[in-house]
């Protein structure tokens, strides 16, 4: 019998600009899952160990799926999430130019929310929410 993947309640998404070039994605990347990690600890999973009983870190206990989109595409999403109270982690272009979390946080705060250039978000929430908050985007590929 073959055993059935498991269902989540919930759906961790990450939103990139299409346009980027691919360390950025991949740098953004990496921060963003962070701000859901450090969000809901709940959704990190076990940690794991080889067969020689190396240990390892942990990671998320789901799926991350990671969505492409154009700044429009991104701000839309944006917009989908606070409407259902969903509060996402966001990147902006002008957090490539700084080089700590104190420069991160002062730059957003110095854009009003409806100029922010967004080049990636994240969120999780639950699976329903989060399909409807993605309709229309294509997966990263």
């Amino acid at each position: 019998m073959t055993e059935q993947p498991a269902r989540f309640e919930t759906k961790i998404a990450i939103v990139v600009r299409e346009d980027l070039a691919s360390w950025q994605k991949l740098n953004m990347t990496a921060f963003l899952a962070a701000a859901i990690a450090a969000d809901a600890p709940e959704s990190i999973g076990e940690h794991y160990e080889d067969a020689d009983g190396t240990k390892y870190l942990a990671t998320f206990g789901q799926p991350a799926m990671v969505f492409a989109g154009t700044g429009a595409e991104l701000t839309r999403t944006r917009e989908r999430a606070l409407a259902r109270g969903v509060v996402p982690a966001i990147f902006t272009e002008d957090l490539f130019a700084t080089g700590n979390d104190a420069d991160n946080r002062a730059a957003v705060r110095a854009v009003h929310a409806a100029e922010l250039h967004l080049t990636g978000l994240a969120f999780r929430t639950a699976r329903r929410d989060a399909d409807k908050i993605t309709k229309g985007l294509r997966l990263h590929g």
